[in-house]
């Protein structure tokens, strides 16, 4: 009897060890649980803060040359070709200079370094849980991801709390105005959308994905009015600079063909510097970035056998498009990365928007790893995922991470970060194709039999 007893206390304890070990598996792998890690994540990520800037070293770049653009605002200068600091002429468009006067005021006159450490480091943790909110949202990630996203990048850590670069204020603000177009408060996101811009321009490369997302939500006539939101804010912000010297703050605020140190450059050290120079190149890569946002334009972001003409037609005069109600098209519908009109169509649209764009740029200096970095687990784990193929997936983001934290960049670093951005690229395309989960069985005389799952 003792033996039996003993059996089966040895059973009870191995089921419960079972049933742990079998939620501890769901906590890591279920989307659902998103929020209970990423409030866990939030208050780790406190506490690295506070350690990275009491232990680290700041490290002076761009900081003091920001105080010096917006201390010559301050002192009444309104001529923007005037406006300069150690690091040459201001080349932010006008959002910058009143949020940076801001932080220049608030600690000392741009002197008390540690403060706006203290401060970026609340920017950190407010960007995170903007981050967080859209994950949340879209419901497609494995939570264990975000360990990596949060705990394993030394360099994200570096651009908010020991750079202070303005690159983190411009995508803080673009994730609270993606915040807003998920709750469909679109006038409101256009509003933050435009203020990020004005703060640096590199959230442009999110404007194709918005723009297609106007004309699906409001059609032409529609989106016209957001897109005045947007331009409105920009001539409110550069005003003052505009009635001193209206093509002095164009041609420096705005000024898309700025040629770019090859020193600096993260992803095209393989080349010579001559070809990374060249006007020829650039025009090269312009024209295969435009080519790409087409192609997703028409093949993943529309639907299929839709005319993309229709997306200028008012909403509600479209004709919807009805497939046939096969057991086929149920599942395509059930498992399509992007329907209509979610969350994930909205998200997905606007962080590949931004990726094409990453993928074709003239450079990317160190401090541009954020404009994306936030994105990729969402663009690596919105395609449907096997069992096999987180491992792959979780070594893509280390080898960028990797990329990234070569200094100074070598040949080696620069071609793998264009090998990973190039497989991701592939898997945003082939992953999300409908045609894979179109597929039809040819027709036979005996009705096939349909799994209680599929039906």
């Amino acid at each position: 009897r003792s033996g039996q007893g003993s059996a089966m206390a040895a059973g009870r304890g191995a089921a419960v060890l079972r049933r742990a070990w079998r939620e501890r598996q769901a906590v890591l792998l279920e989307p659902s649980y998103t929020p209970l890690v990423a409030a866990c994540l939030c208050l780790a990520e406190g506490g690295v803060n506070l350690w990275v800037i009491r232990r680290v070293p700041y490290t002076e770049i761009d900081w003091k040359a920001y105080m010096d653009e917006v201390e010559g605002f301050a002192n009444g200068t309104l001529d923007y070709t005037q406006l300069k600091g150690d690091t040459g002429p201001l080349v932010y468009p006008a959002g910058f200079v009143y949020i940076f006067l801001g932080l220049y005021y608030a600690t000392s006159h741009g002197t008390n370094i540690r403060l706006a450490q203290y401060l970026f480091a609340c920017l950190y943790l407010l960007n995170l849980l903007l981050v967080f909110r859209i994950y949340c949202r879209t419901n497609k990630v494995p939570p264990y991801v975000f360990f990596f996203m949060c705990c394993a990048s030394y360099r994200i850590h570096s651009i908010f709390v020991l750079r202070l670069f303005n690159d983190p204020v411009a995508m803080a603000i673009l994730f609270l105005a993606i915040n807003l177009f998920l709750e469909e408060h679109w006038s409101w996101g256009c509003l933050l959308f435009s203020l990020a811009v004005s703060v640096k321009m590199n959230i442009l490369l999110f404007a194709p994905g918005l723009l297609f997302l106007l004309l699906q939500r409001f059609g032409l006539l529609g989106c016209i009015p957001k897109l005045c939101i947007c331009a409105l804010l920009q001539v409110v912000l550069g005003l003052p600079f505009l009635l001193v010297n209206p093509v002095g703050y164009l041609m420096r605020s705005f000024d898309l063909g700025r040629q770019f140190q090859f020193k600096w450059t993260v992803n095209w050290r393989f080349l010579p510097e001559k070809v990374f120079q060249n006007r020829a190149f650039h025009t090269m890569l312009l024209l295969v970035h435009l080519a790409g946002l087409g192609f997703f334009a028409l093949h993943r972001w529309h639907r299929p056998k839709a005319s993309i003409l229709a997306l200028l037609r008012d909403p509600a005069e479209r004709k919807p498009a009805s497939p046939p109600l096969t057991v086929n098209n149920i599942l395509w519908q059930a498992s399509c990365v992007c329907p209509l009109n979610t969350s994930a169509q909205i998200v997905f649209i606007l962080f590949s928007s931004n990726f094409l764009g990453i993928c074709f740029s003239r450079s990317l200096h160190y401090q541009f790893y954020v404009w994306y970095f936030h994105t990729l687990p969402y663009l690596l784990w919105c395609t449907p995922t096997t069992k096999l193929a987180h491992m792959p997936k979780v070594l893509l983001l280390g080898v960028i991470e990797l990329c990234w934290n070569t200094y100074p960049s070598t040949v080696c670093s620069s071609l793998s970060l264009h090998i990973c951005h190039g497989l991701i690229l592939l898997q945003l395309w082939y992953g999300t194709a409908p045609t894979l989960a179109t597929h039809t069985p040819p027709p036979s005389k005996r009705p096939a039999a349909i799994s209680k799952k599929a039906q």
